[in-house]
C-alpha cells in the first residue's frame, strides 16, 4: 500500500458513510450526480467565511435535504431565519441554471459543531484566514497546532502548506506535526480537509490532517 490514498474515502463502509446519501432515484444517476457535484462545488464558495465543517446531501424520491455542519450557526441562520431563506432561493437558483431537476421539497439543516479544533475542514480555514491577513506562516502554523492539540479528543495533528510562503520567488512545501497520525489503520478517525489561501502573489494549499483516536464496534449485548 505505497500509494497515498484519500483519508475518508480510505475508510467509507467501515467507519465513514457516504456525504451523499439516494434512495428510490430510479434511472437518473447520471444527472443527479452531476447536479450533486454542481451544487456541492457551489456552496463550499458561497459558503467560505462561515467556518462549515461538514456538508451531507440526502435525496428522495420528491425530496431534497442539505444538511450544513457549521461552528457559527448564528452567522449561517442570520435574524430571524433569513440566512437559511435566502440560501434556499440561491440554491434554486443554481439548480435552474445548471438544467437539473427541481425538487418539491427542498430543506436546508443547519447543526451547530460542538468542537470546531476537531474538524479538519475549519483548521484549514483558520489557517487560510491567518495567511490571508499576512500574518507570518510559521506564526500561523504553531499557533493552530498548539490550539487544536488543546482539545482533548485530538490526539494527533499534521499540517502541510505548499506554495509561495512568504511572498518568496520561488515555492516550497513546509509541514509541522504533533502526536501520531496513524493514515493505514481503518479504525482511526482521522479527518482530513483542503483549503487554498488567496494571497495578491498566488495560492497557498493547505492540507490538514486531525487524529481523533480509534472507533470500535459496541459489544454485542
Amino acid at each position: 500500500m505505497t500509494h497515498s490514498v484519500h483519508p475518508y474515502s480510505h475508510r467509507i463502509g467501515i467507519i465513514r458513510d457516504w456525504k451523499s446519501r439516494w434512495f428510490g432515484v430510479g434511472k437518473n444517476y447520471r444527472e443527479f450526480l452531476r447536479a450533486d457535484v454542481c451544487l456541492r462545488e457551489y456552496l463550499e464558495k458561497r459558503l467560505r467565511g462561515f467556518y462549515v465543517a461538514d456538508l451531507q446531501i440526502e435525496r428522495g424520491v420528491n425530496q431534497y435535504k442539505i444538511i450544513i455542519k457549521t461552528s457559527r450557526p448564528g452567522m449561517l441562520i442570520g435574524r430571524g431565519g433569513d440566512g437559511v431563506v435566502k440560501l434556499k432561493n440561491d440554491i434554486y437558483a443554481k439548480l435552474k441554471k445548471i438544467g437539473a431537476k427541481i425538487p418539491k421539497e427542498l430543506s436546508v439543516e443547519i447543526e451547530e459543531v460542538k468542537e470546531p479544533e476537531a474538524e479538519a475542514a475549519i483548521v484549514a480555514y483558520m489557517i487560510a484566514e491567518g495567511l490571508e491577513k499576512r500574518m507570518p506562516f510559521r506564526r500561523v502554523l504553531k499557533q493552530t497546532v498548539e490550539k487544536v492539540l488543546s482539545n482533548k479528543n485530538v490526539k494527533g495533528i499534521k499540517v502541510v502548506i505548499s506554495g509561495r510562503l512568504g511572498g518568496a520567488d520561488m515555492s516550497r512545501t513546509e509541514m509541522i506535526k504533533r502526536g501520531q497520525v496513524p493514515l493505514q489503520t481503518f479504525r482511526a478517525d482521522v479527518d482530513f480537509a483542503r483549503e487554498k489561501a488567496y494571497m495578491y502573489y498566488g495560492v497557498i494549499g493547505i492540507k490538514v490532517w486531525i487524529y481523533r483516536g480509534e472507533i470500535f464496534n459496541k459489544p454485542n449485548e
